[in-house]
């Protein structure tokens, strides 16, 4: 970090707090000249698109996806918001800018399958878009035969 006072190029962290907004401040000390001074960090965020079915492009929004999640999970010992959330951290690690709605879709199913098969059905049964009871049941046995 470059000294304000003198330019030096080096200095030491003398103190670092998180602060209300997410930021960490950091008070520094100048190696060269000793004069001190405060430095704000902001983890920067990759903003993550959806590529949507119809072609479109939108901002992913975590309210809709845990809005799905939430229907699926109802009065299912399945806490949604911890699944959104793995999902989320997934997303801003991954580094890629643009998801799929089917990638996202894939990603509740495969943590649902693991907390909860009802939960699972219940998600798979509308991203799936299952359009007959036979659709319904050969879901249901291939569920059974991992199972086994």
């Amino acid at each position: 970090m470059k000294c304000p006072a003198c330019g030096y190029l080096d200095s030491k962290v003398v103190d670092s707090r998180p602060t209300p907004d997410g930021s960490i401040r950091r008070r520094r000390e100048c190696l060269s000249c000793k004069k001190r001074f405060t430095t704000y960090e902001v983890v920067e965020t990759l903003q993550v698109f959806v590529l949507k079915k119809d072609g479109s492009k939108e901002p992913f929004d975590r309210a809709k996806l845990l809005t799905g999640v939430l229907k699926a999970c109802q009065k299912r010992p399945v806490n949604a918001e911890d699944v959104v959330a793995d999902i989320e951290l997934e997303l801003q690690n991954s580094l890629n800018q643009d998801v799929t709605t089917k990638e996202i879709g894939e990603m509740v199913l495969t943590r649902l399958k693991n907390l909860d098969e009802v939960a699972y059905i219940r998600f798979a049964s509308v991203y799936r878009e299952f359009q007959d009871l036979e659709t319904f049941l050969a879901e249901l046995k291939k569920l059974r035969g991992k199972k086994k």
